[in-house]
């Protein structure tokens, strides 16, 4: 029971990275989420419609005796975006390594000395803090505060 409670929260957790993450083209070389969420949001759009069209192209032409592979074609289908969210759900709740936390207090505190309010800096921050950051960073700091980092 625990094992699924587990999936289905790394889920959760993985659809909320995905809106979280800035999606900017400075974090492109630096970190692989850009490409991870941009092929999930695809595979959520075309991988359903793939696995319905295999069923029905074998139920069209009577093609019973391929139906079982259709079945484990259109089941590999559908399962690739919830692989694209799992894969994020268990990075948001991975600790970063130091220099990212490292960057991470970096960017809080400079938020905090522009006057902008955040919650206290997370003593081991994961990545879903980082996400956050970044995203509050992009939205409030100016382009010459973050020329440091980028």
């Amino acid at each position: 029971m625990s094992n699924k409670a587990g999936i289905i929260h790394s889920l959760k957790d993985g659809q909320k990275y995905m809106d979280t993450w800035p999606m900017r083209k400075e974090l492109n070389l630096l970190f692989p989420e850009p490409r991870i969420i941009k092929a999930t949001r695809f595979a959520i759009k075309v991988m359903p419609a793939v696995a319905a069209i295999s069923v029905l192209t074998q139920m069209t032409f009577h093609n019973a005796g391929a139906m079982p592979q259709t079945i484990v074609i259109a089941l590999f289908a559908i399962s690739l975006p919830l692989q694209g969210i799992w894969w994020l759900g268990n990075r948001a709740n991975t600790q970063l390594p130091p220099a990212l936390a490292h960057w991470y207090h970096e960017l809080h505190e400079k938020i905090i000395e522009t006057g902008f309010a955040l919650e206290p800096a997370k003593a081991k921050p994961r990545y879903k803090e980082l996400a956050a950051i970044l995203n509050r960073a992009f939205r409030q700091l100016d382009e010459t505060s973050l020329e440091r980092w980028f």
